[in-house]
């Protein structure tokens, strides 16, 4: 119980060699494993040192693989690279202008002048009112004034002067020019200035320049001179204790002090470093020292994996499917010691792929195992782009291409080498963790990746292909065989329904099975669509000498239906005649000797399999067997009862493999945990009457340059409209009344040679389709792709323009 059943050979037909332990086993790979998987590549920045446990490594001896499985990988929304993400900072406004600001200060300054030279008229009444006419002449104080009279009115003019400069600063815009050239300092530069201005004009409130407490103390002379010791040195402190509050207060509500006092107060407590250097989870100890083992009591199993992460003998594939067992191991407690037995024994080796392989042979993108992303390129700086994706990494997972991935662009545009194999990558990574399987089915020689990364090669008509294809997709189940096999075959043909195409495969499979025990091959079941007596006499009476009634009813019933005006026969001989050539000589087989593969298998082991098509010399062949494959997945996948595994189809070409059942079958991928990532070159090699079922049946789409305007018609409705802002601008011409206004507008026309005009600004909310047909159809750039995501929990990302990694 060491392995779990994990090793072995899996038998591609879905039964069990003798002898076989419950699991079954899975093909070799197609060649030999590299002798030295790929490094997995540092980090962008060291990471922060671990804590150290009892038997833990020393903090410096940290291996690449630690530094990527500590980096810190924070929830973001869809299609966001997770790995090492820092949120984009808060999009600065623009610059303020500075004349506003320079005006109001040079007029406040000029005020200030004129107050302090008793040269501004009429100012002088209020506080002459409150201290007493009799001590003013001619708008001054007399010499002989008290000093409490002076005091008070010099404090009058500096607190004008104050409440000037306090408004000018409002007109100004003052704390507007201060928050855009502090940026995200704003809080600590305001408080600081805050600060240091309350300070100061409480040390010129103690002193004559600024006499608030000498006017205080005027104000309490009397309990001061009353003889009373304790009277006077409570009206003392009091007089102290008014003139800071009367300083501070206002100064403290104006700079929010309290805000600031509560934010420094929670930043004495630990805080979450950012940037990719951060270990994960932040309270506790960095994944690369197995906390969740060591608090279930695998404290054993915690150290050796430890060791062989910090001793760089484990890579980030290794890491996960450890991981990833871990997590079966822990929901039941009867393998808990299996699973710490396996991992002291085998250590990094330890729930080994079948294949023997721990990486694929080359990464042609950034990976993260951890998280199943594979980074295909980066948010553009564009301003359709939300201002916090732009600059962003994206990423495509498990969870985005649950929802199935629809991909369009012309020949060239960049679908195979940018999208498509990348996303194989990361699904063949995730099958060697043992978490998902994928079929790759594209054209011989279509850039899906080389044949040791896959551990199932089909290469339909190459007499040294090691597998063959099943065309009934594994099953004993004559009508569901047939339903498949009428979707490949006649799926395309608009005029005939599949649903009596089944029928009639359906009539020829059930007793051909029952006589012989399995399904014809391709040069039987042609002989019996055409109508062949020698072929269909000796099925009758080898179904009559079994007593086969059933069978025999069934067979009479297609014999009855023959040569009829809508008998579909004659169509499904004539496409089952594409794969009886000389070319297909040996495949397709279905006697003892046959090696078929079946689908079937990929719903229970991780497997890597790639079809490799005929497309070249047999187009037509090509095309029936990728609506075939496209139809046994769909089949597939719904009939399987364990769902623990993500399956998942990638077409690199699903030129005319698009029909309405399949478009059906892949809206129901999401809730059976499969999906399906489909190339087309234009919306036109799908029926029109499928346009619109089908981009309603993907949660994922993506547009490449060269692009039609019709199709961008389609993904733009498909895309839908959102609000804007609009902002119009008219101008009216001005017609003076008077004779003097009249002039000086020719002189203003003489001098500009334009007419004096009004700008009339309306600025109203209007609905705009997010990106336009003509948008997708001529200003996507080399390089780039618009994308559109859902995941299966139901997060939408709108389509935004992505610059494609090279």
């Amino acid at each position: 119980m060491d392995n779990d059943g994990t090793h072995g050979v899996w038998d591609t037909r879905g039964a069990q060699p003798p002898g076989a332990r419950s699991g079954g086993s899975v093909p070799r790979p197609a060649g030999p494993p590299p002798a030295h998987p790929p490094a997995v590549p540092p980090p962008a920045r060291p990471p922060a040192a671990p804590v150290p446990l009892a038997h833990s490594p020393a903090p410096g001896t940290a291996s690449p693989t630690a530094d990527w499985f500590n980096a810190r990988r924070p929830d973001a929304g869809p299609g966001v690279w997770r790995y090492g993400f820092t949120p984009r900072p808060a999009e600065r406004p623009p610059r303020p202008s500075l004349v506003g600001p320079a005006a109001t200060l040079i007029l406040w300054l000029l005020l200030w002048l004129l107050l302090s030279a008793r040269a501004v008229p009429y100012v002088f009444k209020p506080i002459e009112i409150i201290t007493g006419p009799k001590w003013w002449v001619l708008g001054g104080l007399r010499e002989d004034a008290p000093g409490l009279v002076v005091d008070s009115t010099t404090l009058y003019y500096e607190v004008l002067v104050l409440i000037l400069g306090f408004y000018a600063a409002r007109i100004g815009g003052w704390a507007h020019v201060l928050r855009y050239f502090a940026g995200e300092r704003f809080e600590r530069v305001r408080l600081t200035l805050s600060v240091a201005g309350a300070a100061l004009l409480l040390w010129l409130a103690w002193t004559p320049k600024v006499p608030l407490l000498l006017v205080l103390m005027g104000s309490a002379q009397g309990w001061l001179l009353s003889g009373d010791r304790f009277k006077a040195t409570a009206a003392a402190y009091t007089c102290y204790a008014l003139t800071t509050a009367i300083v501070v207060w206002p100064i403290a509500r104006a700079a929010h002090w309290a805000d600031a006092l509560r934010d420094l107060r929670a930043g004495r407590a630990p805080t979450r470093p950012q940037g990719a250097e951060a270990t994960a989870p932040a309270d506790g100890p960095p994944r690369a020292q197995w906390p969740e083992l060591r608090a279930a009591g695998s404290a054993d199993a915690a150290e050796a994996l430890t060791a062989a992460v910090y001793a760089g003998r484990m890579n980030d594939v290794d890491c996960v499917r450890v991981g990833h067992a871990w997590t079966g191991a822990r929901g039941r407690p009867d393998r808990l010691a299996s699973f710490t037995e396996t991992v002291l024994r085998k250590g990094a080796d330890a729930f080994l792929h079948p294949s023997g392989l721990r990486d694929v042979p080359r990464r042609t993108a950034p990976h993260d195992p951890l998280t199943g992303q594979v980074r295909i390129g980066e948010c553009a700086d564009d301003p359709r782009n939300p201002y916090t994706r732009r600059g962003s990494g994206l990423a495509l997972d498990p969870a985005s291409l649950g929802t199935s991935l629809l991909a369009v662009g012309p020949p060239g545009s960049g679908k195979t080498e940018r999208i498509v194999r990348p996303v194989v990558e990361a699904l063949a990574l995730r099958a060697l963790t043992g978490q998902a399987a994928v079929l790759a089915v594209g054209g011989a020689g279509g850039g899906l990746g080389p044949d040791d990364a896959y551990d199932v090669v089909i290469r339909i008509g190459d007499p040294a292909s090691l597998h063959d294809f099943d065309l009934y997709g594994g099953t004993t189940d004559p009508d569901e065989a047939a339903e498949a096999l009428a979707e490949g075959l006649a799926g395309d043909i608009p005029t005939l329904e599949t649903r009596r195409a089944a029928t009639v495969l359906g009539q020829l499979l059930g007793p051909f099975r029952t006589v012989h025990g399995r399904f014809p091959s391709v040069p039987e079941l042609r002989e019996l669509l055409e109508g062949s007596a020698a072929a269909l006499g000796a099925l009758r009476r080898a179904l009559a000498a079994g007593a086969h009634q059933a069978m025999l009813r069934e067979l009479e019933a297609r014999a009855r239906q023959a040569g009829g005006g809508a008998d579909p026969a004659a169509v499904l001989a004539d496409r089952i005649a594409t794969l009886d050539r000389p070319a297909f000589a040996g495949f397709f087989a279905t006697g003892e000797d046959a090696r078929p593969f079946s689908l079937r298998s990929l719903g229970r082991h991780p497997l890597r399999v790639r079809v490799d098509l005929p497309e070249r010399g047999h187009a037509e062949a090509s095309r029936i067997l990728a609506r075939l494959v496209l139809a046994q997945f769909n089949a597939v996948t719904a009939a399987r009862t364990d769902r623990s595994l993500f399956v998942c189809l990638v077409l690199d070409d699903a030129t005319h493999a698009v029909t309405a059942d399949t478009v059906r079958g892949i809206r129901r991928l999401r809730s059976v945990n499969a999906g399906a990532v489909l190339a087309l070159r234009t919306l036109d090699d799908v029926p029109e009457g499928l346009h619109t079922a089908l981009l309603g049946a993907f949660g994922c789409t993506m547009v490449f340059p060269g692009l039609t305007t019709w199709d961008g018609k389609r993904f733009a409705e498909a895309w839908g409209k959102e609000w804007v802002e609009v902002r119009e601008v008219a101008e009216h011409g001005v017609f003076a009344a008077q004779p003097l206004t009249r002039a000086l507008h020719s002189l203003r026309k003489m001098a500009t040679g334009k007419a004096v005009t009004t700008d009339a600004v309306t600025v109203r909310q209007v609905e705009r389709e997010r990106w336009s047909a003509s948008a997708l159809a001529y200003e996507l750039p080399h390089g780039h792709a618009v994308l559109s995501l859902t995941t299966v929990d139901g997060e939408h990302m709108p389509p935004l323009l992505v610059r494609l990694a090279r």
